[in-house]
């Protein structure tokens, strides 16, 4: 077994694979930036160093500073996590030359496989079922077209040397293939260093859906399972799950057998993962396939109860898999979310910056319940631009679907971050979509749901008055704290029964608080007239002021909700949802009717940047006439290119910026008339 290894990666992956490697006895270095010299794998590992500046192509992807790194250390093995250089066939050729392993698949599998293009040659030779498409070479946008339409739309635009999501278009018409086309070719370059794109039908109405499998340097292949990735945002998986509600024993063996035969002709040596497109009525073709870990193995780990990273470790230092396919049982469900700095009221527009608060939910297992929180940030550190958004990967298993779904949303509600925006809000949400608890998913799905993006909601129903007891409850525990230090007498004169208004958002709720006790007492919901509303409602909670998560259980169900402090309020977010609440005696509530509303300002006149970036483009010139739906700029942020359209008709009066300028959220680009 290797004594001492090396990863060349960064963020939570790299702090995954220290975990298992320190767990093994082994002895871990990483690799840094300039932008990431504070950051937590750097702190986690025994060693550490510094490869160059921020940019990743000017450090994390360049194979002879790892090399160098590797030499420097006496690292024996370099665990590539995923992205960056990790299905690069040169890197791997690069590491045996200097006699250091590579804990990932061969260079032949990676050849075979890694390239989108060359793994769906290789798995229609094996005869595996793949989607029509053109694999070719592409040079330019008008030939995509010729090809597009020879297939047929909608079709799928893809970087060759792609993943995350990024070098990746759909298209339903010869103009949106045009654009898409230029689009994907940049990102592919500036993401891969490799601008090859291919063509593929898209299916409609499809399912994601992947078959992990793992390999030794013996002969020996096995499939653990699928995970369900059907929930995506641009191409980009935001939830997983395994196993997946749609598939049943026989389709599982099937695909698993599938994945198999394919990772065999290729002599597989290692973890990797076979993904298909799935349909609804559970037929399924080969898609494509990683030659590496993937972000979602986590689910696989919990429901199989196997650590994939030290399967890697182990089958590359030459080892057997000591597990039989026969030994392979799923058991219970898990569910993963990715947290990603990127602001969910804005169409998931990238956000950078400090992490003010950082605070996650407990991990760990109770009552059969798992939490886990894979992550590569902490409590005052940064988001960088240079890197992917993704701040962590939270992961919950539980017996049943339901279960895990219910023990991830509480997760959510109980994890804090301020300083950027994040898309905790959209996935609590999410958790609560009947669609989703369904299980009747398509990679569609959040498109189809949110057409408009995802919009602020009041909080009406069970979340309202949830919420108006947290802040109640909230109010009780000061009011009782007041009458200690003041020494006012207890009794049912004083204590007892106090009726309160609830502003929660633009609605308000009546209620009256019974009892004495700040931990645990009794709300009845009123109508106008004084009159209960169904029973009262038990409150149980040890919350105390300045805690940023309030605990408790309302109406015997266990509540997480998320407290920020507000002049004479509080903000609480729950299930996705976050208002101002208010509490206030009767005669507060008559004179806060009173007061005047804010007027907010109108902005319509001006583009704003979305979000922290770079201007790659500007599309207009001043004095032109726009209609809405045209393009105004690109800015890139985060390795994405986001194209700004106009939302109404106008003339151009002012450019506030040009190409090469660093904006930052909110800053103006242009002014119309």
């Amino acid at each position: 077994m290797f004594k001492k290894i090396l990863i060349a990666n960064r963020g939570e992956i790299a702090c995954r694979v220290i975990k298992t490697a320190k767990a093994m006895g082994i002895r871990t270095v990483a690799v840094y930036s300039d932008a990431d010299r504070d950051a937590l794998h750097v702190e986690m590992a025994d060693e550490a160093v510094h490869i160059g500046p921020p940019p990743a192509a000017e450090s994390y992807l360049i194979a002879d500073k790892i090399i160098a790194a590797c030499k420097e250390t006496g690292a024996e093995a370099v665990h590539p996590g995923y992205g960056f250089l990790s299905e690069r066939e040169s890197f791997c050729a690069a590491l045996k030359k200097a006699g250091i392993i590579f804990i990932g698949p061969n260079p032949k599998a990676i050849a075979a496989m890694g390239d989108k293009i060359e793994s769906k040659k290789a798995a229609a030779k094996a005869k595996v079922s793949t989607v029509p498409g053109h694999l070719g070479e592409i040079s330019d946008a008008k030939h995509a077209v010729k090809i597009a339409g020879e297939i047929g739309y909608p079709v799928m635009i893809k970087a060759s040397a792609g993943g995350g999501g990024k070098g990746m278009r759909v298209a339903h018409s010869a103009a949106e293939c045009e654009e898409g086309f230029e689009l994907a070719r940049s990102e592919a370059k500036s993401s891969f260093g490799d601008d090859r794109i291919f063509i593929e039908k898209f299916i409609v109405n499809p399912r994601h859906i992947e078959i992990q499998v793992m390999g030794d340097k013996h002969g020996n292949i096995i499939y653990l399972g699928e995970r369900e990735c059907s929930i995506q945002r641009r191409n980009q998986k935001v939830i997983e799950e395994a196993p997946s509600p749609l598939l049943d024993e026989k389709t599982r063996k099937a695909m698993g057998e599938q994945a198999v035969a394919l990772a065999r002709a290729v002599d597989y040596d290692s973890a990797g993962t076979v993904e298909f497109v799935a349909g609804q009525d559970r037929s399924f073709f080969f898609l494509e396939m990683n030659t590496r870990l993937q972000v979602e193995h986590p689910v696989t780990e919990l429901v199989t109860g196997i650590d994939l990273v030290e399967q890697m470790i182990r089958v590359a230092a030459g080892e057997k898999l000591a597990i039989k396919q026969s030994d392979v049982k799923l058991n219970g469900w898990a569910v993963e979310s990715r947290i990603y700095a990127e602001d969910p009221y804005r169409n998931f527009l990238p956000s950078i910056g400090r992490l003010v608060r950082y605070r996650p939910p407990a991990e760990g297992t109770k009552d059969g319940v798992t939490v886990r929180n894979d992550t590569g940030v902490f409590d005052g550190g940064e988001i960088s631009m240079f890197y992917d958004p993704m701040i962590a990967k939270l992961v919950t298993h539980a017996p049943t679907r339901e279960q895990a779904i219910d023990a991830q949303a509480e997760a959510l509600d109980a994890f804090l971050i301020d300083g950027i925006q994040h898309n905790i809000p959209f996935l609590a949400a999410l958790m609560q979509h009947p669609r989703w608890r369904s299980g009747e998913l398509s990679t569609g799905f959040i498109a189809e749901e949110y057409p408009d993006g995802f919009l602020a909601r009041e909080p009406e129903g069970e979340e309202a008055r949830v919420l108006a007891a947290v802040a109640a409850s909230m109010d009780h525990l000061h009011n009782v704290r007041r009458r200690k230090i003041t020494q006012q007498m207890e009794g049912p004169g004083v204590a007892f029964a106090k009726r309160r208004v609830t502003h929660i958002g633009s609605n308000s709720l009546h209620i009256e608080v019974v009892g004495q006790d700040p931990e645990a007492f009794e709300i009845r919901f009123l109508n106008d007239d004084g009159s209960m509303i169904g029973k009262p409602v038990a409150v149980t909670s040890t919350w105390w002021p300045g805690q940023s998560v309030w605990q408790g259980t309302f109406d015997g169900k266990s509540v997480s909700v998320l407290v920020r402090p507000l002049l004479n309020g509080v903000s609480l977010s729950y299930r996705g949802i976050q208002a101002p609440v208010y509490v206030y005696t009767e005669r507060e509530a008559e004179l806060a009717a009173l007061m005047p509303e804010k007027v907010v300002a109108d902005m319509s006149k001006f583009l704003l940047c979305p979000m922290p970036g770079l201007v790659k483009d500007i599309h207009v010139s001043l004095g032109q006439s726009v209609q809405a739906g045209d393009s105004l700029a690109v800015v890139e942020a985060m390795k994405m290119e986001n194209t700004l359209r106009a939302e109404r008709d106008g003339v151009v009066k002012s450019l506030n910026a040009k190409p090469g300028d660093s904006l930052a959220v909110d800053e103006v680009i242009l002014e119309f008339e």
